[in-house]
């Protein structure tokens, strides 16, 4: 009969030595037992792939859930959903009188109200998105704690509210465009992939957003400040070509207002329902410029979040 020399155990020099030692050996063996059975640590993050399945997987509560918020968003007002065409309608208002009559930004752009409100409606989509988004993990935080879900269906599904509230923007938005006497014609289908693709932006920023918030909650305060400074650099109230044609601004400068994305957006989707909007007045690539905004927001914002995926919640 063979013998089998046992390594010697290593040398304890006090009672706390023993322990430790005890507890790292108790540890090893839970871990290979919890492995044996197929038990992960709680919280962990999935790789990508298994992410992106969960996620689809939970894509009827994305749905619900962003409905049941577009619902209750006004329940407490009077005119319930009419808020919703009509908190961008007064804004629209009272940028005409301050921009448009007392500014005289109007001078020079045709159709000036459907230009005005249309960046409005446009402008409205993407800020409230990324509002939205500061608030999607740092606003439902017992949400988070008390159940085991993909934590980007929250921005996901925030952002979709904000997308559902669109259509009813644009609906008004048409009838605004009727009055005024413009027409629908078939470019007016553009104005469909220009959507997507800003739905796409709207959404990778709003991942940003959600992350960043959820570590550091103060960045939803400061958001109303960036935004309107955003804003203001993005032809909402006023025409990017007209003001590149009349001012001689550094190269670095006119290429940061012709690639904003959010003017980008705005652009096209004026060039697809206005008629005096022209493609002469759209920066040059704008279709490339477009797309490559969406998928960077979308793929990198998605990247980024799901990275902290296992931080959420938590301290």
């Amino acid at each position: 009969m063979s013998t089998r020399t046992l390594a010697p155990p290593p040398p304890v020099k006090d009672v706390r030595d023993l322990k430790e030692a005890m507890d790292a050996q108790g540890a090893e063996d839970l871990r290979a037992l919890a492995l044996r059975h197929g038990l992960t640590v709680s919280g962990a993050r999935p790789p990508l792939p298994d992410y992106l399945r969960q996620l689809w997987s939970r894509r009827h509560f994305i749905t619900a859930f962003a409905t049941a918020r577009l619902t209750a968003q006004y329940s407490q007002a009077r005119l319930g959903q009419v808020w919703q065409v009509m908190t961008p309608l007064l804004n629209a208002a009272v940028y005409y009188v301050i921009f448009g009559v007392l500014m005289n930004t109007r001078a020079g752009v045709p159709d000036f109200v459907p230009f005005l409100v249309t960046g409005v409606f446009i402008w409205t989509f993407t800020s409230s998105s990324i509002m939205a988004g500061t608030r999607a993990v740092s606003g439902n935080i017992g949400l988070v704690r008390a159940l085991h879900f993909p934590r980007a269906s929250l921005p996901i599904s925030l952002a979709l509210q904000q997308l559902q509230q669109l259509v009813f923007s644009l609906c008004a938005l048409v009838v605004i465009l009727f009055c005024f006497g413009v027409t629908p014609g078939w470019s007016w289908l553009l104005a469909a992939p220009a959507l997507a693709l800003q739905s796409l932006f709207n959404t990778g920023v709003s991942l940003v957003m959600a992350r960043l918030a959820a570590r550091t909650p103060d960045i939803a305060q400061l958001m109303p400040f960036l935004l309107r400074t955003w804003m203001y650099v993005s032809g909402v109230m006023w025409s990017v070509d007209h003001v590149l044609a009349h001012n001689h601004l550094p190269h670095a400068v006119l290429l940061a207002l012709e690639c904003n994305p959010a003017a980008v957006y705005i652009d096209l989707v004026r060039f697809a329902l206005i008629d005096s909007f022209t493609s002469a007045q759209l920066p040059p690539h704008v279709w490339a410029v477009a797309t490559g905004w969406a998928l960077f927001a979308a793929v990198g914002g998605f990247i980024w979040f799901w990275k902290a995926e296992e931080t959420y919640g938590r301290g």
